[in-house]
């Protein structure tokens, strides 16, 4: 008889989802919040400082910000700098358009072709006076004068971020919000922006027709602890499969907030065990990396993490479909084709339409990944190169963006596989 290993313990950084919208509803609250086990990375940090542009004082320690709220939205006038961070550009927008002033939002050329038109338009619809190039896209400029509230439909199908930014704002318009999202993607993501949203105080609900309604009234400050990140648990569960090891990740259990958890039941459809508690989620792979295939998913609702399993997809026994994902193509790359191109370098067969991906068995080669500056392949791909030799990564540096330590963590859960190495 086998005996399982016994689980490591994965050191997983907080919630960059959770870290960004806590930091702007601190600075939507009346009063101190602290914000406990932030996660300290590129983008929070690009938040945090577009958020001091805009005249919100955030300190403290790495173990815990502390933020002043205005209990409104900004006044005066400001330019914010995204640099790379998609959550600043379509969270940040909302706030300062219901504050008073004039606000020019700009980034990295990456953010700049992050397309932004659906929530140019629907705050256009609430009053707010906007300029920004042909095509709905940084630099943005907003002239605020507060925003009225009111009933908008909302383009959701390219992110659920535009909804979001909306949301978390809608508590300092002057009248209700409700906001019918058309082809909402990623919707656990508004589950946890709403369940935020109450702990600040604010009142929302849904009706039966899927419109969420905000009622106006603002935020009280409050104190949040950061559970690790779902996201970025995503690579070491992976790890844990394909190396037949087993890895625990404390503060991510059945309470989690995170729809990004459900990865680990991706990880259970191919053969690894999986063990969820109120405190903690611990997978276990099969003896040698055993990995099971032969089905069809739809990652629609967890899409930052099918790069996980499309990297990992080559060492099953039987091609993986996974679809719904169409609106990754719009991410910090293309990521449905970045992940074909990087498996075909592998030498692994793929077949992609518009919104899914095929991966084939086969034998994977070692290869040059190209990253495109997105963090997500960088570190899917160093998953795979725990079991293949020769991967190495055009850029290890932009794990950065989410997760600063990942290397030197995947080094020291899996010292005896190969790690991928830049170039």
């Amino acid at each position: 008889m086998t005996t399982a290993p016994a689980p490591l313990t994965a050191r997983v950084p907080g919630s960059k989802s959770i870290t960004n919208r806590a930091l702007l509803l601190a600075a939507a609250a009346h009063g101190v919040t602290r914000l406990h086990a932030p996660l300290i990375s590129e983008d929070t940090l690009a938040f945090r400082t577009a958020l001091t542009d805009l005249g919100i004082r955030v300190s403290g320690t790495d173990e815990c910000w502390e933020v002043t709220g205005r209990g409104d939205g900004p006044v005066g006038d400001a330019r914010v700098w995204c640099a790379d961070a998609g959550t600043a550009a379509r969270f940040l927008p909302p706030f300062a358009a219901a504050g008073r002033g004039t606000f020019v939002f700009d980034g990295t050329e990456q953010l700049r072709a992050r397309p932004l038109r659906p929530l140019v338009d629907a705050l256009t619809g609430l009053g707010a006076e906007l300029d920004t190039v042909s095509g709905g896209v940084l630099p943005l400029t907003v002239r605020a004068n507060g925003l009225a509230g009111g009933e908008i439909t909302l383009d959701s199908s390219f992110s659920s971020q535009y909804l979001t930014g909306l949301l978390l704002s809608a508590p300092l318009m002057r009248a209700p919000l409700t906001v019918r999202a058309e082809g909402l993607v990623s919707r656990p993501y508004i589950e946890m922006t709403r369940s935020l949203m109450h702990h600040f105080g604010a009142r929302t609900r849904q009706d039966g027709e899927g419109a969420i309604r905000v009622l106006p009234g603002g935020y009280t400050a409050a104190e949040l602890g950061i559970e690790p990140d779902a996201s970025t648990a995503s690579y070491v569960f992976a790890a844990a499969a394909v190396t037949g090891g087993s890895v625990t990740v404390p503060g991510l259990g059945t309470g989690s907030t995170q729809g990004d958890l459900g990865f680990v039941e991706v990880l259970r459809r191919t053969g690894a065990h999986v063990e969820t508690t109120a405190s903690a989620t611990t997978v276990t792979g099969r003896a040698g990396g055993a990995l099971t295939g032969g089905f069809d998913v739809d990652m629609g609702d967890i899409s930052d993490t099918f790069m996980t399993l499309a990297a990992i997809a080559p060492l099953a026994d039987a091609p993986i479909t996974i679809r719904g994902i169409g609106h990754a193509r719009l991410k910090e790359s293309d990521r449905i084709e970045a992940v074909a191109r990087n498996l075909r370098a592998c030498g692994i067969r793929t077949e992609q339409g518009p919104d899914r991906i095929t991966v084939h068995p086969g034998r994977p080669a070692g290869a040059r990944i190209a990253c495109y500056r997105d963090h997500r392949i960088a570190m899917a791909f160093s998953v795979l190169g725990l079991r293949v030799g020769g991967i190495t990564l055009d850029d290890p540096a932009c794990v950065g963006k989410t997760f600063p330590g990942f290397h030197e963590e995947l080094r020291r859960l899996f010292p005896d596989h190969t790690t991928p190495q830049g170039i």
